[in-house]
């Protein structure tokens, strides 16, 4: 059995093209395709049992819909109204674990706000929920619930209307930084002797007859092909279950169907509340969530049956969020408010119901196939149970004696020493030469990991300076990004290591060519590759700003295709025709 004692791994470009080669010389007890939060977590779980795995993703960490969440780490109460208790008390024991154990610099409490509408009866049917809601959570991770006055509300939320409520109740949940996290899940997989990697595009599955022994892989940095043979393949690729699983010739019985959630952001200045807020709407319910600076509001949940690749929001998604939030404020919110936008899409099970809002939030694992293990459905809370489930099936056909799973008492990267540094978090600050709010702020985002940073500031102080155009990011944190936490390029940065795409007003326009300056080294970049890459993000920004603009989602994909083809007609014009 591999010891679980082992050195930090910095995913850079040496790891990977270390890694890589590794994946094309050796077989694998486990290959996972997708490297979203389910992925990652199914590479922990092999490898922390003594496996050998091997994990690629086509494109970054968390690039699909596990960097477009709610940003939620919760039981769902919307699901107590569907009796599904199994599945609330499940996330709700996954929460606590994540808080007290696993996760505790990435997972923080956080409380919300529910306006009653109803004197009576509200009360009594809100209030027995939550109550419920406390009660399921066993190991009392998180303070009670309290009820409150209309006047008791509003002394912590005096954005609210005084009509839009005659009093509420206030309990707690948790929120993460999700692309952060599963990219953390990935490191501390690759910490326990996973080979890991980005850009590395699945094109086939490998077959020994019948049996499934591994999958071809496009290598999208150098665009060549090589072969990863395992003796188990797991398919984690969420709303791109379907697509993978035909590469097999068989879904095993599941179908996923891709409901689209818009969240916008706003200045924490905008809405004056010392509380998040849960909203109920027509359809499901409605978020504000403290987001440092900001607020995120959200989300939507609408069918989506378009490029998976780059989901978009519509005017029509926009004006639902801001109608919604807008109902309950004294001042209203307004597109001029708005900071960010992020669409992702939920890999719901598809059944028959015909409103995505009724579909399962429930996983499922299938084998399709012989040596192929499929895992689909869930919510980001229970990733874990989603990862220990698929890899329970797995094991089945690889006919030795592997040891059940050890994850709920693995720490991730960073967590170990947390609440000690957390604590002396003024002598980090003096001795670093950082501000103590500054201080804090790291911690929350790499928590022991945090004396890599000070270490890159430590060789070059320059590094310690604000990021120019995000001033809430050092530009130790760009260079960390690329160095060691397997960015490979300026849209990795700016959307998912940090999250200025959404923080800042022009979506990290002003602080892209800083950043593709600082990780031009670490990656090998020249000149040209730098301007490649900031004109490309300007070209995304432009795309998904002009998309934001139409009524609908047909007209808002040909916005955004029509843009990105403009940009590829104007580089082609500009490159060198020999001929």
């Amino acid at each position: 059995m591999r010891s679980l004692t082992v050195t930090s791994v910095a995913l850079g470009p040496a790891y990977r093209a270390g890694t890589l080669q590794r994946m094309a010389e050796n077989e694998f007890d486990v290959l996972v395709v997708g490297g979203g939060v389910v992925g990652t977590g199914v590479a922990l779980d092999a490898v922390s049992r003594g496996l050998s795995v091997a994990l690629v993703e086509a494109r970054d960490w968390a690039a699909g819909t596990s960097s477009r969440s709610s940003k939620l780490i919760h039981g769902g109460l919307r699901y107590l109204e569907q009796l599904d208790f199994r599945l609330v008390r499940e996330a709700l024991r996954e929460r606590g674990l994540l808080l007290n154990r696993l996760a505790p610099h990435l997972v923080r409490p956080v409380p919300f706000l529910f306006p009653l509408r109803h004197r009576v009866w509200e009360r009594f049917y809100v209030g027995a929920g939550i109550a419920l809601y406390d009660m399921l959570d066993g190991g009392r991770s998180l303070p009670r619930h309290r009820h409150l006055s209309r006047r008791g509300a509003l002394a912590i939320a005096p954005s609210l209307s005084q009509d839009a409520l005659v009093g509420a109740i206030q309990y707690y949940d948790a929120q993460v930084d999700d692309a952060r996290f599963a990219m953390t899940l990935a490191r501390t997989a690759a910490h326990h002797g996973a080979a890991v990697a980005t850009r590395t595009r699945v094109t086939g599955l490998v077959r020994d007859g019948e049996r499934v022994a591994g999958a071809h892989v496009l290598d999208l940095e150098s665009d060549t092909e090589f072969v990863v043979r395992a003796r188990q393949v797991v398919n984690a690729t969420g709303v791109w279950t379907d697509e993978t699983g035909q590469m097999a010739g068989s879904q095993g019985g599941l179908r996923v169907r891709a409901s689209k959630g818009v969240h916008i952001t706003v200045p924490r200045d905008r809405i004056n509340l010392d509380t998040g807020l849960i909203l109920r709407t027509e359809k499901s319910v409605l978020f504000v969530i403290p987001w440092g600076r900001h607020w995120i509001i959200g989300t939507t949940d609408t069918d989506w049956a378009l490029d998976k690749a780059n989901p978009v929001a519509n005017r029509t998604d926009i004006d639902y969020v801001l109608d919604r939030v807008n109902e309950v404020l004294t001042t209203p919110i307004t597109h001029d408010d708005i900071e960010g936008v992020y669409t992702g899409l939920r890999p719901l099970l598809a059944g028959d119901a015909s409103d995505t809002a009724k579909l399962s939030r429930e996983h499922t694992v299938a084998r399709p196939a012989p040596g192929l293990v499929v895992i689909a459905g869930g919510k980001y809370t229970t990733y874990r149970v989603m990862a220990r489930d698929a890899v329970d099936v797995a094991m089945r056909e690889l006919g030795v004696d592997v040891p059940p799973s050890t994850t709920e008492n693995l720490p991730l990267l960073g967590a170990e020493g947390f609440e000690a540094l957390r604590d002396g978090s003024a002598g980090l600050a003096a001795r670093s030469g950082l501000d103590v709010a500054r201080v804090e702020r790291l911690l929350e985002r790499y928590g022991s990991a945090v004396a890599d940073i000070f270490e890159l500031i430590e060789s070059d102080p320059t590094l310690g300076e604000p990021l120019a155009g995000a001033a809430d990011y050092l530009r130790a944190e760009a260079v960390y990004a690329a160095s060691h936490e397997g960015a490979l390029g300026l849209e990795d940065v700016l959307v998912r290591r940090t999250r200025i795409s959404i923080e800042e007003r022009d979506r990290g326009l002003a602080a892209a060519p800083e950043v593709a300056g600082l990780i031009a080294p670490v990656l090998g970049w020249d000149a040209e590759d730098v301007r490649r890459e900031t004109d490309g993000y300007r070209t995304m920004v432009h795309a998904e700003m002009s998309a934001e603009l139409q009524p609908d989602d047909l007209s808002a994909e040909a916005a955004r295709l029509e843009i990105c083809a403009a940009s590829d007609r104007s580089q082609a014009d500009d490159s060198p025709i020999s001929a």
